[in-house]
């Protein structure tokens, strides 16, 4: 009885937190760059007090790990001069408020009213020499590994001037973490060093690498899954309430 409640308690948990996983990546279909994630369950023995023998009867399924999909998603052309995607593997790094660094595969960038060129959010992108400055009345151009040009629309428009390159590093993926806000990070807090061989195409975003029709069928599967949980929660319960019956009738 003991081992029926235990397992179907804590498989049931373990579903409702894959299915927020689910629900999270199908939120986030159109989201450019994303990566989509999973939990991963494992089975572990219940510890009945400090230094005491495991109960070999009693198991819980718990949330191990939350794995990230690190596939590339398909690239969409949309012919703006501030749009970049990263070709095969690598990231954007950004210089966090906190002074730190974060990666990104959103290269939906933009320059803000002091000429900084950012994300959408307002989170400046890093340059081999820190966040890149652009010159007013100018024409950016980003190159295949990231160089940073710009072409004066007035005076002299047949100059090209290189003013900096995104900074493109290109990290183990055991080594990443996903943040609260959606990008990663290193696990030790250190910056990743710049990867000469990272490549972007300018005029084009990459897509989410959520399947939304795997998505769907992993949903409805969690749903039957948790379904069963609560049948046998409600078998044990029946067969708890027998049991009684039997014994106080004797």
């Amino acid at each position: 009885m003991d081992r029926l409640i235990y397992t179907a308690m804590s498989g049931a948990s373990g579903v409702i937190s894959r299915q927020a996983a689910v629900a999270h990546n199908l939120a986030n279909v159109s989201s450019t760059g994303y990566r989509a994630e999973e939990h991963r369950l494992r089975a572990v023995q219940v510890q009945a007090a400090a230094g005491a023998p495991t109960l070999p009867t009693r198991a819980f399924a718990v949330d191990a790990s939350t794995h990230t999909d690190y596939s590339a998603g398909a690239l969409q052309m949309t012919g703006r001069a501030l749009d970049v995607a990263i070709n095969g593997k690598g990231w954007i790094a950004l210089s966090m408020p906190d002074g730190s660094e974060a990666y990104t595969r959103d290269g939906s960038l933009e320059i803000n009213v002091n000429g900084v060129l950012q994300t959408r959010d307002g989170i400046p992108v890093m340059g081999d020499g820190g966040p890149i400055s652009i010159p007013p009345d100018s024409k950016v151009e980003i190159g295949n590994y990231g160089q940073v040009s710009v072409v004066p629309e007035t005076g002299a428009q047949n100059t090209v001037n290189a003013i900096g390159r995104l900074k493109l590093v290109n990290p183990p993926d055991d080594s990443l973490v996903r943040g609260a806000d959606g990008r990663f990070r290193l696990r030790d807090g250190a910056p990743a060093p710049q990867d000469e061989n990272v490549k972007v195409s300018s005029g084009y975003l990459e897509n989410s690498n959520v399947n939304p029709a795997d998505q769907m069928v992993s949903m409805i599967s969690l749903a039957r899954q948790f379904e069963m949980q609560m049948k046998l929660l409600t078998t044990a319960n029946d067969n708890d309430k027998a049991a009684t019956q039997v014994i106080s009738n004797l």
